[in-house]
């Protein structure tokens, strides 16, 4: 009987075309693959990651303002009149725009004196019959309704909320990240 003699050389050959080809094969089927991302990370190896296939670019993140009847309408109109005078960038004169937005309205009958946008509130409060709600997210503010924010070292910032955001010199969509002081309208 002949003797047959292993041959290792050949076997590895083999069994690494096989393992070459695996490996080739689910490349090949990553890169095939339209819902997924394919990538080498930094050892080498090949990672997939989800490819976001939707975009929703009328998603509500925030709920727009709800209209507070015991609020004074007239505020909701100097909410409009800011809006309409604002810019698309900060001036850095949101409580001169806010003061003009609420005399043009005729919620308040004189221009209020304060400088500091930080001190709105209290002169609101003191002079012009508003009052502080107990509202302490921008998001809930009533439609009109007057934000005051502070500042340690600065003059703070002053915004009326509108139906689906902030304005005062300039319009956004989110509120000041200041902190904020209070929210203010008149009955």
């Amino acid at each position: 009987m002949p003797k047959i003699s292993p041959r290792p050389s050949h076997l590895i050959v083999i069994a690494s075309s096989i393992v070459l080809a695996a490996t080739s094969a689910r490349g090949q089927a990553f890169v095939s693959s339209k819902s997924h991302f394919v990538y080498k990370d930094t050892r080498g190896n090949m990672q997939s990651a989800p490819i976001v296939s939707k975009f929703y670019p009328n998603k509500i993140v925030h709920p727009l303002a709800k209209v507070d009847h015991s609020v004074d309408p007239k505020l909701m109109r100097a909410a409009t009149i800011a809006e309409e005078r604002a810019h698309a960038h900060s001036r850095e004169r949101c409580w001169h725009y806010v003061k003009e937005a609420l005399v043009a309205s005729g919620i308040i009958n004189s221009y209020p004196k304060t400088v500091y946008a930080k001190d709105a509130g209290q002169e609101l409060v003191k002079s012009y019959g508003f009052k502080k709600l107990p509202v302490r997210d921008p998001y809930k503010a009533p439609l009109g309704s007057v934000l005051v924010y502070g500042a340690s070292r600065a003059a703070g910032h002053v915004e009326l909320r509108t139906k689906d955001g902030f304005v005062s010199d300039f319009r956004s969509k989110i509120p000041s990240p200041r902190p904020l002081i209070g929210v203010y309208a008149k009955s």
